[in-house]
């Protein structure tokens, strides 16, 4: 710490020691103020992050918003005998030293998509919706990309020597993982391009394969859009290409591929080897279901990517996403997206104690952010401890709305809730109804078929070497120039 922030923190003690001498006891004994007080004092010793890092992790979570994120952290603390109302509860990343705000928007949209969001985190520019990894002066849809391609961090980390790595639960090939290795300007590219492209560019998973020398180890859902549609298949592709075979033959030797929980838990980490994981064939399954398939959790397939990332010593890259919290928001039941939240701060979680174990905790900048936020919201003025997913509730039991029916403390502004909210124009009665249920969906104002991303900015936390560049409110893109800088990735120099 330098003298001048000594200095302003040795000063901010100084009154605070001040005016608590002529505070009530009241004031000063209690526990909030104690707290207070407490944490500025951790505060004042912590000495500013060093300003390179050997390694840097990228933690997306899909969709979610500060409205997910209260929620979630509420929901996870109710379920915890020490958390008594769940409010006062902290996610593990809520944790982190550093924090700041960003901007989502798109350079033609207003409320953004995955793909011109995730293409700003990791290229450093701004493009359209609907774009990955390519600038915004050429349209959606068209096929040449070569003199519009935007090189990622990813790619630049491989590039200087970095391991690589990609996990989600999402399809693989899906907007958000899909940014970091593809350049092509339709997300919905995943298997196959039209016809009238001509050969100028190729599909999302096709780019992944021939990428493959740039990624160590790529985990995640999506393998239908590795194989050939035909019967008994569930492939996708039209080409009778059957890609994962193909990326096995590349190099069969220095080459695993795995398919289930179990066969990723036999994998013996190998920096010669590289691995490709597909254990679904679209999404990966919501948390709260996966018991019943052979798929691994968020947390375990970041934990393997991890020990592949660590078994030498050149220093890695790892993007990681929890893609379901947006589809648990988008089918407009929250607690589905509140479950996968859950598994993203247990994954997070386990990270920091991998890497404090490995002693490589020092040498790692974790950035936790989301892409955008959706249009759920949290409302009424319930007691404290109400349970997240209820009714609202008084003193005196559920507060009734103007139409004296009860309403649930999470709402969506839109979505599909809204198509069985109103019959003949009435809101329906949710008294007797289970709102915890797995299946509930939440009531909507908007009737649409699939609920909404909203456009408001969302929070980045951060933790380690280069983790002190984030604060205040940035634009999305400057993610991509923190990471740039502490990794030194124009000029890597890291001993």
């Amino acid at each position: 710490m330098n003298s001048t922030s000594t200095f302003v923190f040795t000063s901010v003690l100084a009154m605070s020691s001040a005016s608590a001498s002529v505070l009530p006891d009241n004031q000063t004994q209690s526990v909030w103020f104690q707290d207070g007080q407490a944490k500025i004092e951790e505060i004042s010793q912590k000495p500013v992050a060093y300003d390179q890092a050997k390694n840097v992790i990228l933690f997306i979570g899909d969709g979610m918003g500060i409205s997910t994120q209260t929620a979630a952290r509420i929901f996870v603390g109710q379920s915890q005998i020490n958390h008594q109302g769940g409010e006062e509860f902290l996610l593990s990343f809520e944790q982190f030293p550093y924090t700041a705000l960003a901007k989502t928007y798109n350079t033609d949209m207003q409320v953004p998509d995955s793909a011109g969001t995730m293409t700003a985190m990791v290229t450093g520019v701004k493009t359209r919706a609907g774009m990955l990894s390519v600038s915004d002066y050429i349209d959606r849809g068209d096929c040449g990309v070569d003199e519009a391609t935007l090189k990622t961090s990813l790619e630049y980390a491989a590039q200087r020597g970095m391991n690589t790595g990609v996990v989600s639960t999402a399809r693989i090939t899906h907007a958000t993982p899909a940014a970091t290795y593809a350049h092509i300007s339709d997300r919905g590219w995943e298997s196959s391009v039209p016809e009238d492209c001509d050969g100028k560019v190729k599909d999302i998973a096709l780019q992944l394969v021939e990428a493959s020398s740039a990624i160590d180890i790529v985990l995640g859902g999506g393998r239908r859009s590795f194989e050939p549609s035909g019967e008994g298949l569930s492939g996708r592709r039209t080409d009778s290409r059957n890609l994962i075979q193909e990326w096995i033959d590349t190099a069969p030797e220095q080459r695993q591929f795995v398919d289930t929980a179990s066969a990723m838990k036999e994998l013996s980490a190998d920096a010669e080897q590289k691995v490709l994981g597909l254990f679904s064939d679209s999404h990966m399954e919501y948390e709260l279901h996966r018991s019943d398939t052979e798929q691994p959790s968020l947390t375990e397939m970041t934990d393997t990517a991890l020990d592949y990332l660590m078994a030498d010593n050149d220093g890695f890259y790892l993007m990681v996403e929890s893609g379901r919290i947006d589809h648990g928001h988008h089918a407009g039941i929250a607690k589905l997206a509140l479950t996968e939240t859950e598994q993203f701060h247990q994954t997070i979680e386990h990270t920091v104690q991998k890497l404090a174990d490995a002693n490589q905790l020092d040498d790692t900048l974790i950035i936790v952010t989301a892409d955008h936020s959706h249009v759920m919201t949290m409302a009424g003025y319930q007691q404290r401890g109400n349970p997240i997913l209820g009714l609202v509730a008084g003193e005196s039991g559920n507060t009734l709305a103007k139409d004296d029916k009860p309403y649930t403390t999470l709402g969506y502004a839109n979505g599909p809730g809204a198509l069985t909210t109103f019959v003949d124009g009435l809101r329906a009665d949710l008294s007797g109804v289970d709102t915890q249920a797995d299946d509930f969906q939440q009531q909507a104002l908007v009737p649409l078929t699939s609920e909404t991303h909203a456009g408001e900015d969302v929070a980045i936390y951060a933790m380690g070497p280069g983790a002190q560049w984030f604060n205040g409110l940035v634009e999305q893109n400057y993610i991509y120039h923190v990471i740039n800088r502490t990794l030194s990735l124009q000029g890597r120099r890291y001993e």
